[in-house]
């Protein structure tokens, strides 16, 4: 009796967050049908007329479709690649500090922006790299013309890759810190005994150690990689840069939103999701064969 009446309590604590998920996650899936409609938001889902596959045929016709597709990639790889290698560096160099104090506080602060949305970011971004802004004058102190960097595709991209970094290194360093306090502490006392300098004990133990982690993050982030950032790249980017800054999700909320294409950007979207899936799946069974991680 008191084990039910235990589950019972457990259920109805999950039931707010199930009916959350049922409302925001799972009706709206029937939107999907605007995929395959010419639809008009006078008739609706229901009386909209039905035309399969063309607005799939229409998004592969379009000249824009291939470089929506690069940008999206490039984009979301240079943001894994540098998600991986930045945190991990980092999490190496901290732990190498002895002050507890001083460790701390430098987590407290790497790990602020994370918390901030892309709105408030984007906006300091914005004002640092403006022509007037305190980057363009160390510029212009060292005798070089100011750049509009955010206005250039040679710049944009690198810009949008450093500040993603720049928001989450200090969560993706939490997790490699906790890793590196589950290492025992005998192999470092006897690999200083065996006369084992700093470096060594770093690309002996420490590294090795942590690789699994690294392979398990790496193997979870190729589900997101046709994910470039779509609050990120909307609040900084400008029709100048869509030829390197364009991605898949700013391009489905022009088409859908400002450009009232319903179906097109359904379909695009639909296909995304689809993508998705199939990486995720094909990273969580990587996980479970290369780093031990299941969910189920």
């Amino acid at each position: 009796m008191f084990n039910r009446a235990f589950a019972l309590n457990y259920h109805l604590m999950l039931l707010p967050g199930i009916i959350f998920l049922i409302l925001f996650s799972i009706v709206p899936m029937f939107g999907i049908v605007i995929a395959f409609q010419d639809y008009q938001p006078t008739l609706g889902m229901f009386h909209s007329d039905w035309v399969g596959w063309e607005n799939f045929t229409y998004m592969f016709s379009l000249p824009d479709s291939k470089l929506i597709l690069v940008n999206t990639l490039v984009i979301a790889i240079m943001k894994i690649i540098a998600g991986l290698i930045v945190p991990f560096v980092f999490a190496l160099l901290l732990h190498e500090v002895f002050s507890v104090k001083f460790k701390r506080t430098i987590q407290t602060i790497v790990y602020l922006p994370h918390f901030m949305s892309w709105v408030i970011l984007s906006g300091v971004m914005i004002n640092i790299l403006s022509l007037d802004g305190i980057i363009n004058h160390i510029v212009q102190f060292f005798g070089f013309e100011p750049i509009m960097f955010l206005q250039s595709n040679v710049w944009f991209r690198p810009i949008v890759v450093a500040s993603d970094v720049w928001k989450e290194f200090g969560f993706s360093t939490i997790i490699y810190i906790a890793a590196l306090t589950s290492i025992n502490g005998n192999l470092y006392e006897a690999a200083a005994i065996d006369g084992a300098n700093r470096y060594q004990r770093l690309k002996y133990i420490t590294i090795p150690s942590l690789l699994p982690t690294v392979i398990l993050l790496a193997t979870l982030s190729l589900g997101n990689v046709l994910n470039a950032g779509f609050e990120q790249i909307l609040n900084l980017y400008n029709p100048i840069v869509y030829q390197s800054g364009d991605i898949i999700d700013t391009y489905v909320y022009r088409a859908g939103l400002l450009e009232t294409q319903y179906g097109l950007a359904t379909a695009v979207g639909m296909l995304k999701s689809v993508v998705s899936l199939i990486l995720i799946s094909v990273s969580y069974a990587l996980a479970s064969r290369f780093a031990n991680y299941r969910i189920f």
